[in-house]
């Protein structure tokens, strides 16, 4: 049986009202993360945004880590800028290095922010922290700081579904891979935790360029914006639609009907990136399923009112 108490289990329902939450985002590893945190800061009603990180992330799009994070820096301010919004003490460095499987902590001006915001909340008031990204800098903040785990809420858009065939392709679980060292700090903390599977969970979360000209790029500075990034992302748009992975985080915090959820044991994680099940585990949220046309929905219409301001 899953192991929750009363205090784990009301940490780990939805949130209701206004949440104080950080973002943890790679940025500029792909297009999504732009989306997600756009959509995010025009949520006012639903979010109390007190910082955001950039993390890590090393592929073709970077020269290593600590090039990643740089860049990712750079997107979320070219982001903000665009949003009209300061970044003057809202925007913070991420660590340089993964943390690995030695699990090692990396200091970073993001690890201090995290630490010093978590411990000004409390299990009743919990931060919730969204990460978008490899788990970097959340697992470094743990290591630092284990009491933390008491007064946060992670939610993290991470690998696959633990029963999804290991036969299949592995790329969508760049969050989990980047640094499997960082999720197994993670997951092992006991922090409460809300899970949201890449494939086959988040992976029908996407649009067409068709869809993106209509909807997106008339909206002002930032709509075009969203809309060079999107279209750039791939030469071929014939047929083409592009998964938007890292909404679903953000869609969960918005409104819990659109990403159904549920209890479960946290898997273990191993070395080599398999999932095995425990039942005797501390429990997590497991979304199960995104509704992928209310959180589209309800990017498009903040959009264009930001626009039309």
């Amino acid at each position: 049986m899953t192991i929750a108490n009363e205090q784990q289990l009301r940490m780990l329902a939805p949130p209701a009202g206004r949440a104080k939450v950080v973002l943890d985002t790679d940025t500029y590893n792909e297009i999504d993360d732009q989306f997600a945190l756009v959509q995010m800061m025009m949520s006012p009603e639903r979010f109390d945004v007190q910082a955001i990180y950039a993390a890590p992330f090393h592929n073709a799009r970077s020269s290593g880590p600590a090039q990643g994070m740089e860049l990712s820096y750079e997107e979320i301010l070219r982001l903000l800028a665009r949003l009209e919004i300061s970044a003057t003490g809202l925007v913070h460095r991420g660590v340089t290095e993964f943390v690995g499987l030695q699990k090692q902590s990396r200091n970073a001006p993001a690890v201090d922010d995290l630490i010093a915001r978590a411990r000004r909340a409390s299990p009743t008031e919990p931060l919730y922290v969204v990460a978008i990204g490899a788990i970097s800098n959340v697992a470094c903040a743990i290591l630092d700081a284990p009491d933390i785990v008491e007064r946060i809420v992670v939610v993290w858009l991470s690998g696959n579904a633990p029963d999804w065939p290991k036969e299949f392709e592995q790329r969508a679980q760049f969050n989990l891979r980047q640094d499997v060292g960082a999720a197994q700090v993670v997951l092992d903390s006991k922090v409460p935790l809300v899970f949201v599977p890449a494939m086959p969970v988040t992976s029908h979360l996407h649009a067409s360029v068709a869809e993106i000209e209509r909807y997106v790029e008339p909206h002002g500075d930032i709509g075009r914006f969203l809309a060079q990034r999107f279209k750039a992302y791939n030469a071929d748009h014939v047929g083409w639609t592009k998964r938007l992975w890292d909404m679903a985080a953000v869609g969960w915090m918005l409104n819990s009907d659109w990403c159904p959820s549920f209890i479960r044991p946290t898997p273990i994680l191993t070395d080599d990136m398999q999932w095995v099940e425990d039942p005797s585990r501390h429990a997590m949220r497991y979304v199960g399923f995104v509704d992928r046309d209310p959180i589209m929905r309800d990017f498009f219409t903040k959009l264009a009112a930001f626009a039309a301001r």
